[in-house]
């Protein structure tokens, strides 16, 4: 599903919105001095030097804000590709990633500036009040509804029952070479890049406090083993696109095949590719193809309809896709 210049629009526009209320929410909260309520809404000010809930605090601080800050431009990575990938418009779940992707940046945008994330709203009263957060944390929430309301009401557009190639893996060698491909190109780049980020950090920290094994590997552990878990999630994320994307190739392929057999058979049918497959230009190919052989009556037509067997493997359009229109019409008999 292509999407137009105003639909991109109004998925990223609620992205930078979110990030840019919360950079200024965060500003005027810098000017906060104690605590205040306002019926159930207090403001105070916090900073918050780990994650969420205080996860990774026990981090040195660089490897901290190093750690956290590259989690950020990892899940921008991850966004692109999903938004990619996407076989359906739903303006709803593609904006509720934007908000959510938006919120996180907002914190990121933090550690990377100050440090820590500026926190500034309780909830509750001066007994009882709950940890601090920000407008970011609160905006999140907002996308995880929308995404998980977009997720139930397009489910049988996402995941389409009555669609019949459900299989992603069509023509499996192809495809896992295809995989591995792009796993081994991930793995690759993150040696390279691991290799010069640890020894650059190595070479640093003993150039300005000099060969202390113990303070080497309280920060040198913790990198290798934060980079480790980055790199294998890149790689995967890489290996499972490369699986979406071969069977964007592989499908029209074999479905392209099987057209040829039922017009070898005399059973000429119309091609349908699904949404987001390559190589569109073969439902017209196919289309001149079958009118001509019809027309110059190359092969007898059966009359029996296609084959059960050709029916359930046959990697049709998506059902929610609406028919290409067309002056050609290669299963209409000349009389």
């Amino acid at each position: 599903m292509q999407l137009r210049r105003l639909d991109w629009f109004l998925v990223l526009v609620p992205l930078f919105f979110t990030w840019g209320i919360d950079q200024g929410t965060k500003v005027l909260a810098e000017g906060i001095r104690g605590l205040e309520f306002y019926g159930p809404v207090g403001f105070v000010l916090h900073h918050n030097h780990g994650a969420l809930l205080g996860l990774f605090s026990e981090l040195p601080a660089v490897l901290r804000i190093v750690t956290l800050s590259t989690g950020g431009a990892f899940l921008i990575f991850s966004f692109s590709l999903i938004q990619y990938l996407l076989p359906i418009k739903s303006l709803t779940l593609r904006a509720g990633m934007s908000i959510l992707l938006g919120g996180i940046l907002g914190n990121v945008t933090d550690r990377i500036v100050y440090g820590y994330v500026i926190d500034f709203i309780v909830l509750g009263g001066m007994d009882r009040m709950s940890p601090a957060f920000n407008l970011a944390d609160a905006l999140q929430w907002v996308g995880y509804v929308m995404i998980a309301t977009s997720l139930v009401r397009d489910s049988e557009i996402l995941w389409p029952a009555e669609n019949t190639r459900k299989q992603m893996w069509i023509n499996i060698r192809f495809q896992l070479r295809y995989c591995f491909i792009l796993f081994g190109i991930g793995l690759g780049f993150s040696l390279i890049a691991g290799v010069f980020s640890y020894t650059f950090l190595r070479v640093t920290i003993i150039d300005l406090v000099g060969n202390n094994d113990k303070l080497l590997d309280h920060y040198l552990i913790p990198f290798v083993l934060t980079f480790l878990i980055v790199s294998l999630g890149f790689s995967s994320i890489l290996f499972l696109v490369g699986r979406v994307l071969s069977s964007r190739i592989a499908g029209p392929l074999y479905a392209f095949e099987k057209f040829l057999d039922d017009l070898a058979a005399g059973r000429p049918r119309p091609l349908r590719l699904r949404t987001g497959d390559e190589f569109r230009h073969l439902e017209a190919i196919a289309a001149r193809l079958s009118q001509q052989v019809i027309e110059r009556s190359l092969i007898p037509l059966q009359p029996q309809p296609p084959s059960s067997e050709s029916m359930q493997t046959l990697p049709i359009g998506d059902p929610h896709e609406e028919l290409p229109t067309s002056n050609v019409h290669p299963f209409r008999r000349q009389t």
